[in-house]
C-alpha cells in the first residue's frame, strides 16, 4: 500500500463516526429511487419510485392507489422528510394515515373546496350550516315591518289564475298525455377516443364546483413545486371521473415534470386513467381489489395486483445507460406483483 493510501485510509477512520467517508463521497445515481415499502412492488420496480419525476397510480376505486401512496409516504415521513397531500374531494383519513405508519408532524395536508368554515363537531355530531346562520330579518306585513296595502299583494292575481286555466298547448286536452310526458334530460357521455365531453343542459351548475376544486389543486401544486422542500407530492385525482381528468392541459403536467426534477420531489398521481402522458416517467396499472377470504364474517383485507403499464427509462442489469430511447411499453407480464393490505384489527397472520 502506498503511503497516500494509508494516509487516506487513516484519515477515514478517524472520522468515521463524525464524517463518515469524508475522502470517498458516495456515488451519484443517475435516477434516484426511493422504496414503496410493498416488497412484492420494490423487487418489480428494481428498488422503488423514481425520485424527481411523476408516477402515476391508475386505476378504479378500491384498486389499492391509497395504501400504495400511503406507504411511500410512509417511508418518507419516517426519515425525517416533509411530504404534501392534495386531497381534491377530502377522501385522506388521518387516523387511516397515521395507522399505516404516517408522521402526520411531517405531512401537509391540502383540502381543496373547504374555503367556507365548517360547523362546529360534537361528540361525531354536525350541525348543518342552515342552523348556524341566522335567518334574515323579514321586512313586510306579515314580518312585522312596514309593508304595503293587502290590495298591492293579490295585483295581478286574477290574471295569473286565469292563464293557468286557458288551454294553450293541444296537451291540454289529455291530461293523462301530459302526466305521462317523460322529462328529457341530457347526460354526459365520454368518448376516450377523442376525449370529447357532450354538453349537458344541467351541466355548469352540477359542474361548477368539480371545476373549481380541480383548479385550487393544480394551483397549490404549483405552489408547493415552486416553494420546494417537500419530498413527495401526492396529488389525489380518485374521484374525478376521465372526462374530468383528460382536461387538464399537457402543458401543466410538463410544467410539474420539470419542477420535480429540479426540486427532486416525487409526485404521486393519484387518477382513474393517464392523465400526464409522456410527463410521466412511470405508470403502474391497479386492478380492482378482492378481498380475502380468511374469515367468513370478519373483513380481514383486499389482495391488490398492479402492474407497471409504461416505464420511461427501463433499468438495465448492468451500469451502461443505451444512446436510443427503450420502449415506452414493457411487458406486463414480466412486470406484475402481487400483494394484500391488512386491516388493523386482522393482527399479524
Amino acid at each position: 500500500m502506498s503511503a497516500a493510501a494509508a494516509i487516506r485510509l487513516q484519515i477515514e477512520s478517524d472520522l468515521a463516526a463524525r464524517i463518515p467517508a469524508a475522502l470517498t463521497p458516495a456515488p451519484r445515481v443517475v435516477r434516484p429511487i426511493a422504496p414503496t415499502g410493498i416488497d412484492a412492488l420494490d423487487a418489480v420496480l428494481r428498488g422503488g419510485l423514481p425520485l424527481g419525476a411523476i408516477t402515476e397510480l391508475v386505476g378504479p376505486e378500491c384498486s389499492g392507489r391509497t395504501t400504495l401512496a400511503l406507504k411511500f409516504v410512509a417511508g418518507m415521513t419516517q426519515a425525517g422528510r416533509v411530504c404534501a397531500w392534495i386531497d381534491l374531494s377530502n377522501a385522506l383519513d388521518p387516523a387511516s394515515a397515521a395507522a399505516a405508519g404516517v408522521d402526520l408532524a411531517q405531512l401537509l395536508w391540502v383540502r381543496c373546496g373547504t374555503a367556507k368554515p365548517t360547523a362546529p363537531r360534537t361528540q361525531g355530531f354536525s350541525l348543518p350550516e342552515k342552523y348556524l346562520t341566522p335567518a334574515p330579518a323579514i321586512k313586510g306585513l306579515h314580518g312585522g315591518g312596514c309593508g304595503g296595502h293587502p290590495r298591492g299583494e293579490v295585483k295581478g292575481l286574477a290574471a295569473a289564475v286565469s292563464g293557468l286555466l286557458r288551454p294553450e298547448t293541444p296537451e291540454a286536452d289529455n291530461p293523462a298525455a301530459r302526466c305521462a310526458e317523460s322529462q328529457r334530460r341530457e347526460r354526459r357521455s365520454f368518448d376516450a377516443r377523442d376525449c370529447r365531453v357532450a354538453t349537458s343542459a344541467r351541466g355548469p351548475s352540477r359542474t361548477a364546483g368539480v371545476w373549481a376544486r380541480l383548479d385550487q389543486a393544480l394551483r397549490a401544486a404549483d405552489l408547493l413545486l415552486q416553494a420546494g422542500g417537500f419530498s413527495a407530492i401526492v396529488l389525489d385525482l380518485g374521484s374525478l371521473t376521465p372526462e374530468f381528468a383528460v382536461r387538464v392541459p399537457l402543458a401543466a403536467w410538463f410544467r410539474y415534470r420539470a419542477a420535480a426534477e429540479r426540486t427532486q420531489s416525487s409526485i404521486l398521481l393519484l387518477a382513474q386513467c393517464g392523465c400526464a402522458k409522456s410527463s410521466a416517467e412511470l405508470t403502474l396499472r391497479m386492478a380492482p381489489g378482492e378481498a380475502l377470504r380468511e374469515e367468513t364474517t370478519v373483513f380481514t383485507g383486499m389482495a391488490h395486483c398492479v402492474e407497471v403499464e409504461r416505464r420511461r427509462f427501463a433499468s438495465a442489469e448492468e451500469n451502461v445507460v443505451p444512446l436510443r430511447k427503450p420502449p415506452q411499453r414493457v411487458h406486463v407480464g414480466a412486470h406484475a406483483a402481487n400483494w394484500q393490505s391488512r386491516t388493523a384489527w386482522a393482527g399479524v397472520r
